[in-house]
């Protein structure tokens, strides 16, 4: 007996079919009773471990692409009405990682229940509620592919694939990048486009911030904590900075705006040394500088949603029914900054994302109760 259970550990080890090792069964039974073979061989499914090696696609009711406030707002409200749910997020370079783009403002003053918290703050706190649930997994994968095959979805990342019965993009946007010489060659290298993330790794340098709207004024003023100089260049004669920010960039000493100024190159060693203007500043063409901070708008990132055939606008976002977030694909659901919303808000993508859900959720049970 001794032996035999020896025998099927072994097989059991290196993973053998259990149709291969059941005709042993038979074989051995005149030999040897049934109550013993009970007692020496464990029963197959429940003690037969699985092999690490095999390849298992994993299932779910709902696959979220994007973990920023929408996504993370999906998932809770998509756990609890009892949905699994897997959120995939991705952060490399300039993408934005778990949290989204709430992550790089310094202060929200405008988010209800909180007169203030930082963003960094609120992002941790929605990713950490979302984590509570059990039937959610996050995971920092980039994906490759959505595709629909029959009644699934499969989502292929650079690691495995996934299935599901329905999808959500809150995949949001990215920031917009320099075409210049230099720009790639320098990237994480002294160009950024997070001065929260960042600003402490400038200190007492001398650093400029491209662009004129209110994202690049929080950049500036955030920057100008830790670094002794801080530029501004707009290609533009008057900037789009909201008066109240506008005020503080002028009151702010380290911070200087040259406008109607464009810059041709990025050069440097191993790090950024300096920039070329396409017009003199100070009599010379060429500003030397630290870091280069990148805020000119943001690219929206719908590329995954258009082999499904879901309808995008003239900005490429996603277009939206804005009562229920559903899109032109049954199944297909979309919230936050990737879809066509006026306003891009981290409460309007928290909204969306709780509806979503609820779509996603009610679409199942309308549709798929026997899948």
């Amino acid at each position: 007996m001794f032996y035999l259970k020896s025998i099927f550990k072994f097989l059991y080890s290196k993973y053998i079919s259990v149709k291969l090792i059941k005709p042993f069964y038979y074989l051995i039974s005149v030999r040897f009773p049934r109550r013993s073979l009970e007692i020496a061989v464990p029963h197959f499914e429940e003690n037969r471990k699985k092999p690490t090696g095999c390849f298992q696609m994993e299932t779910y009711d709902l696959i979220i692409l994007g973990a920023g406030s929408a996504g993370l707002a999906g998932a809770m409200y998509g756990a609890r009405l009892g949905l699994k749910i897997l959120v995939l997020g991705y952060s490399n370079g300039s993408e934005m990682h778990i949290g989204g783009t709430i992550t790089t403002t310094n202060i929200v003053k405008n988010y209800p229940g909180f007169k203030e918290i930082g963003g960094l703050m609120l992002a941790k706190q929605l990713e950490e509620h979302a984590r509570e649930y059990k039937s959610v997994t996050i995971k920092q994968e980039k994906i490759i592919e959505v595709k629909k095959q029959g009644k699934e979805f499969l989502v292929k990342t650079e690691k495995k694939e996934y299935s599901s019965k329905t999808i959500l993009f809150a995949t949001g946007t990215s920031w917009k990048k320099l075409d210049v010489p230099g720009a790639k060659k320098f990237e994480r290298k002294g160009i950024d486009y997070c001065a929260l993330c960042s600003a402490p790794l400038f200190k007492d340098k001398v650093v400029v911030v491209v662009g004129g709207a209110n994202a690049a004024a929080c950049e500036a003023l955030i920057l100008a904590i830790h670094a002794k100089k801080v530029y501004m260049i707009y290609r533009g004669k008057e900037t789009k900075i909201d008066s109240a920010r506008l005020e503080e960039i002028k009151e702010n000493k380290k911070i200087e705006i040259i406008y109607n100024t464009n810059i041709k190159e990025i050069k440097g060693n191993s790090v950024v040394k300096s920039i070329v203007l396409d017009k003199p500043y100070n009599k010379s063409s060429e500003l030397k500088v630290d870091g280069v901070f990148v805020a000119i708008g943001h690219e929206v990132l719908s590329g995954l949603a258009k082999p499904l055939g879901v309808k995008l606008n003239e900005k490429e976002e996603i277009i939206i029914d804005h009562k229920y977030c559903t899109t032109n694909v049954s199944g297909v659901f979309a919230a936050g900054d990737v879809a066509n919303n006026q306003l891009k808000q981290v409460i309007i993508a928290v909204a969306q994302g709780c509806t979503a859900a609820h779509s996603a959720y009610e679409y199942i049970e309308k549709n798929l109760k026997t899948f």
